[in-house]
């Protein structure tokens, strides 16, 4: 799934490319908003909510859409050819005179009053990347939740918004926190980790690239993510892998057993690297 840098920076470019233009092509290529027309409408502006994607309009709709593990946005040139995908993926096309921006295997898409905006990411935590961060809102919401695995207490977006699993992966990692640990059992590591993931997205959200080593280069851009096997960076030790989440959405998660040692025995086998799979509430984003 995109990261929250990731559709930060698309809103970015989206909103450079819409903002105060009119629309000569508005297609929304979903059936439930299939019949929306929003050519002839003004866009006020483009804006990332976590992994939302917001598109305010003039006229005081909103549309949303979100990427989920396969959508994406891509902003041509008039008479470019689009390559982001074949033409059955295409879900929407928002064309100025001057940009379109296509839209690819969107999810979660729909169109409300802006006023009601609330309806659709009122239930998502401070965004990492957003003008409402707010460091103590998060850390409570974290610790009202006590008995939770902190490697899905932190991918929760009810908690932060923004941070996938990528960031949440390497914070661990660089926090030397134990992915099943309780939140409870390293509440002294809430904050750095929290701000260590917040840190890390905004060191990445003006470029494609997810550096967390500050390293670009392909093999050499991650503590651990990714490196099933390979020497842990610091320590040499093996780094595992294992599943982590609720049913049906669970999360590929690395670690080194070594820098990141469980405090606490809440998963008997998350020492093996064969954690076991507790089923938590489901975290959406």
């Amino acid at each position: 799934m995109p990261e929250g840098d990731t559709v930060w920076l698309a809103a970015k470019r989206m909103n450079q490319a819409l903002a105060g233009a009119t629309l000569r092509r508005g297609e929304l290529r979903v059936p439930q908003l299939a019949a929306n027309d929003l050519a002839g409408r003004t866009v006020r502006e483009v804006v990332p909510r976590g992994k939302h994607m917001l598109i305010r309009l003039a006229d005081g709709w909103t549309l949303r859409t979100h990427y989920r593990m396969d959508g994406s946005w891509h902003v041509y040139r008039p008479g470019a050819t689009w390559r982001g995908g074949p033409a059955f993926s295409v879900r929407a096309v928002l064309a100025t005179d001057e940009w379109e921006c296509v839209g690819y295997r969107l999810h979660d898409m729909a169109l409300v009053r802006t006023e009601h905006e609330d309806q659709l990411v009122g239930h998502l935590g401070p965004d990492v990347l957003g003008p409402d961060w707010d460091l103590d809102e998060v850390l409570r919401r974290l610790r009202a939740h006590p008995g939770e695995q902190v490697g899905v207490a932190v991918l929760d977006q009810r908690n932060l918004c923004g941070p996938g699993n990528l960031y949440k992966v390497e914070a661990l990692f660089l926090t030397g926190v134990h992915p099943w640990a309780r939140v409870a059992d390293v509440d002294d590591a809430l904050e750095p980790l929290v701000t260590r993931a917040r840190t890390l997205m905004l060191a990445n959200r003006h470029h494609p690239e997810q550096s967390t080593t500050g390293d670009l280069r392909k093999g050499q851009d991650h503590w651990v993510y990714g490196r099933k096997g390979k020497p842990c960076r610091r320590c040499g030790t093996p780094i595992l892998m294992g599943d982590q989440g609720p049913e049906l959405q669970e999360r590929v998660t690395y670690w080194c057993p070594n820098c990141q040692a469980a405090r606490s025995p809440i998963d008997p086998l998350a020492r093996t690297g064969e954690p076991g799979r507790p089923r938590p509430t489901a975290t959406p984003g």
